[in-house]
């Protein structure tokens, strides 16, 4: 009896080998779960140029240029727009069209004013190019061009301007305010870039392709030391608002601008 029973044991245990061996290959043989067969793929949708995603609708942003016309934009101190900008492939250029002049070919966004707000706007530039954006822009017979009230976003070709720079006249600047940290973030001219302006009392900052250039508090001690020294002793009425047009500098030199789009904070 003791023998018979030794039998069975030695069979179940070789059965139980044998179908332990048929799992082991079969598991082997089977479909892995690879991370490429289980990664999420997120779709990318791509957003048409100079308009705005149902979520930026909902946060309350507004195109200031739809791409195929230059509605609300006009001269600055004008009531028509410039010859020197058209529309180019979907963006707004400047022709750079006055000769190299400083005043002259200055654009604004003439049916609103803005005073906190968020704007983003994408830009290239031609080589060896200088331009600006604007806000808190004021009109007047006294005031030849924007820079005379507004502070300035600096565009311009950083890598193959002819003249050396200072800090405070360099890309993404707030011109001759305050000096801008811009390594890593800069493209040569001719390839778009995207900045982005965030001016609110509590705080302000600008962007260059996704970095942080310069940030500071308006209004504050230290905006207003630099705001009464310097370059700004010849201009009187520099920032006297604190709230205006967006401008667009003519600088003498190509530039174009696409996908302007704001929101007030």
């Amino acid at each position: 009896m003791g023998s018979r029973k030794h039998e069975i044991d030695i069979t179940m245990k070789k059965n139980y080998l044998v179908l332990a061996s048929l799992l082991a290959l079969a598991f082997a043989c089977g479909p892995k779960a690879t991370e490429e067969s289980t990664e999420m793929v997120e779709e990318v949708v791509a957003v048409p140029d100079n308009s705005l995603t149902e979520d930026e609708k909902a946060n309350g942003w507004m195109l200031l240029f739809d791409g195929t016309s230059m509605d609300g934009w006009r001269a600055f101190n004008g009531d028509s727009t410039p010859p020197n900008w058209i529309i180019e492939d979907g963006a707004m250029k400047g022709l750079g069209a006055t000769g190299g002049e400083d005043f002259g070919g200055d654009i604004v966004f003439g049916p609103m004013e803005f005073e906190e707000f968020e704007l983003e706007f994408a830009w290239k530039i031609s080589p060896g190019g200088n331009s600006g954006v604007f806000y808190h822009v004021v009109e007047g017979p006294k005031y030849k061009a924007p820079y005379y009230t507004g502070p300035e976003y600096q565009v311009i070709d950083q890598i193959g301007f002819a003249q050396p720079l200072e800090k405070w006249q360099s890309i993404g600047a707030d011109y001759a305010m305050y000096e801008p940290d811009f390594e890593g973030a800069v493209k040569p001219a001719g390839e778009w870039n995207v900045s982005k302006i965030i001016f609110s009392e509590q705080g302000a900052s600008y962007w260059l392709n996704g970095k942080k250039t310069v940030e500071f508090i308006p209004y504050s001690e230290d905006w207003n030391t630099r705001r009464n020294s310097g370059k700004w002793n010849d201009f009187p009425d520099y920032k006297i608002a604190k709230k205006g047009l967006i401008a667009l500098q003519d600088h003498g030199d190509p530039v174009w601008f696409k996908n302007i789009k704001i929101r007030i904070l």
